[in-house]
């Protein structure tokens, strides 16, 4: 348990030198001063001038628009080429990018124009829920240690298709494939395999186990890991050969899924102090970041397995919820128990944006977390006040309209849809609830 997981043959990229940086920030700055004074804007031009001391002064020039249209030209080019890893970049457009501007004719649904499509019930709080890679299953578990698996095409048929003919719902199938039951205590965390037709389950009788949900008659794990603590979190590695483990421990654990073996940070100082609550892997394999109750978001390199950044007090020291990141990497996501959400830049290690307004009391009793929808265009979190959905914009913070999420209790987990408008909610009322947008043409 005490291995530090051995170096990968891939060698690290290295980071830009500072001094080349600063000297591109600044010539980018005497460039939009010059394309200011060219479009008659002086005394903007000027005040920027004056802002960062530019010496030697700038003369007019629209070499900043030809750049621009030059580079528009190739930037397909770009986006379209595969990094050293082999990991196709994702599209602008497709994901959050805060450098350009959103390229979608078509934005994606409000969250607050979902509704609820099916509800599942368990004999005991519902507490975790995850989506398939490919958007298609659904797994919830609860404190009855209890799990189960649905189909989202069937949710969706049968809420669409209430006034069908009762044998044709029946031909289509219940929503629930799958209910398996190998825990003895509460289900704390589900994770679908990304690749192979295998869940993963988290528990407080402190085991992770592996089930293989393409075998109809399978009710009991295929593999088993015995923990010394409760299981907090989980989160696969993109190529799914690694899983890491958050526990009631301030270690964080990384498995090889076919082997089972643990490997550990061997730098006891790289370690959190207190419970870890939340991990997520980055989608390009090069990070990892963990949230913990001692209030510090920690980001892990994915070859060494070691710390290399962390933001102290990222919510003014309280517990950290959960940490999610941006499709192509470039940002973090986190939730914190004074229910404001954050979006950290990686790249500068800087909180650009903080969505606010959530909660009435700025102190969460129970974890509650961020999410963004499957477009990235909005951040999701359910207000543990109200029991209702707080969304906003993701680039700009606006708050969107609220939405009664339908709960009688706390929600305690809540996960969106890779795929599609669609997500999930589990709550202490028993309940998970399916929520969908329908096309308005249907």
């Amino acid at each position: 348990m005490s291995e530090e997981n051995p170096q990968k043959p891939e060698e690290m990229e290295e980071d830009p030198d500072p001094s080349d940086l600063i000297r591109c920030r600044d010539f980018l700055y005497r460039l939009v001063i010059s394309q200011l004074y060219y479009d008659g804007h002086q005394t903007m031009g000027t005040n920027l001038s004056t802002a960062i001391q530019a010496d030697p002064p700038c003369a007019p020039s629209d070499r900043l628009f030809n750049l621009v249209l030059k580079g528009l030209e190739h930037e397909h080019e770009i986006y379209e080429k595969p990094n050293a890893n082999g990991v196709k970049p994702v599209r602008i457009g497709a994901c959050l990018d805060l450098e350009f501007e959103s390229e979608s004719d078509t934005p994606a649904p409000e969250p607050a124009l979902y509704e609820t499509a099916y509800v599942t019930s368990h004999k005991g709080n519902c507490r975790a829920g995850c989506f398939s890679a490919d958007g298609q299953l659904v797994a919830t578990g609860s404190v009855d240690a209890s799990i189960k698996v649905l189909d989202v095409d069937r949710m969706v048929a049968k809420s669409s298709n209430d006034d069908m003919d009762p044998s044709r719902l029946e031909q289509q199938g219940h929503p629930v494939i799958r209910t398996l039951y190998d825990h003895m205590e509460e289900v704390t965390c589900l994770e679908f395999h990304p690749k192979a037709p295998f869940l993963c389950s988290g528990s407080k009788d402190n085991t992770i186990k592996l089930f293989d949900i393409s075998k109809a008659n399978a009710k009991k794990a295929f593999k088993t890991v015995t923990e010394v603590e409760p299981i907090q979190s989980m989160s696969f590695h993109p190529s799914g050969e690694h899983l890491i483990v958050a526990t009631e421990h301030p270690v964080v654990r990384m498995y090889d899924v076919n082997t089972l073996q643990c490997f550990v940070c061997s730098f006891p100082k790289h370690q959190h102090t207190k419970t870890v609550t939340c991990l997520n892997w980055s989608p390009n394999a090069k990070l990892f970041a963990t949230g913990s109750k001692d209030g510090s978001v920690k980001l892990w390199d994915g070859v060494s397995n070691r710390c290399v950044n962390h933001f102290t007090k990222a919510h003014d020291g309280l517990e950290v919820c959960s940490v999610l990141f941006s499709k192509n990497g470039k940002y973090l996501l986190t939730a914190g128990k004074n229910s404001i959400c954050k979006l950290w830049e990686l790249s500068t290690s800087r909180c650009l944006i903080a969505y606010t307004g959530a909660g009435t009391t700025g102190k969460q009793e129970y974890e509650a977390q961020a999410v963004f929808n499957h477009t990235e265009d909005y951040v999701l979190f359910p207000d543990e006040a109200t029991t209702s959905l707080c969304t906003w914009n993701s680039r700009n913070a606006s708050r969107k309209k609220l939405m009664s999420l339908g709960h009688n209790g706390a929600v305690r987990w809540i996960v969106h849809s890779p795929t599609q408008a669609a997500f999930l909610t589990c709550s202490d009322d028993f309940r998970a609830r399916f929520w969908y947008r329908r096309s308005p043409t249907l």
